[in-house]
């Protein structure tokens, strides 16, 4: 029987979360599997690898075959590094304190390298987030002056709609008050004709008079 290292996935769509299993290399996807060694979680940044370590050595010493995926898997978290060394000491190449040594200057080297990742996204972030929050108190910078453009307009409107209102009945009275004045100066004149007509009536008389003598 092949056994096969790869993955079995989980999570809703889009969302994707995966198991790493061995399996055999016949069975389908989401089938029968033998043991599983780990999880993979895509959706992170950096992405979330939970393995178990000795599993994983064991079954790669064992011969199992890592997917494209697995492998890449397998390389970072340092099985593949773990399997090389100790197939160098079982050859001779090396001693087991000499192997072991290796292996910890490289875990040293990858735990800087992957600080030094986790470092720069967080700070990819953080810039992220800072440009995004700048760029919304300028939307809001704008909003605002908008709306008190908006405010400032409406306001001198409605000032001369009002400065209009109060000039309309100054305007109305200086027409009416030489109308007033016409009909007090013909007043008087009425007066006249009525002062006028008995001076006339007495001349009529006196005229009578004369006649009569």
């Amino acid at each position: 029987m092949s056994v096969r290292i790869r993955l079995q996935r989980y999570g809703r769509k889009a969302r994707p979360f995966y198991h790493i299993v061995t399996a055999d290399q016949r069975s389908k996807r989401d089938g029968r599997l033998i043991e599983r060694i780990g999880s993979y979680d895509p959706t992170r940044n950096p992405a979330l690898i939970d393995l178990d370590f000795d599993k994983a050595l064991k079954w790669i010493e064992k011969g199992a075959q890592p997917s494209d995926t697995c492998r890449a898997i397998l390389s970072y978290k340092g099985v593949l590094m773990r399997d090389h060394l100790n197939r160098g000491v079982k050859k001779g190449a090396l001693t087991q304190e000499q192997a072991d040594a290796k292996f910890e200057k490289w875990l040293e080297e990858k735990q800087a390298k992957i600080a030094k990742q986790s470092e720069g996204v967080q700070k990819e972030a953080e810039k992220r987030k800072a440009e995004a929050l700048k760029a919304e108190a300028e939307r809001n910078e704008k909003r605002r002056a908008e709306i008190e453009a908006r405010n400032a307009e409406a306001s001198a409107e409605e000032q001369e709609v009002e400065t209009a209102t109060e000039e309309a009945p100054a305007e109305e009275g200086s027409e009416e008050a030489p109308a007033q004045e016409a009909k007090a100066e013909e007043k008087p004149a009425e007066e006249v004709k009525t002062e006028e007509k008995p001076e006339a009536e007495a001349k009529e008389e006196e005229k009578k008079d004369e006649k009569s003598e």
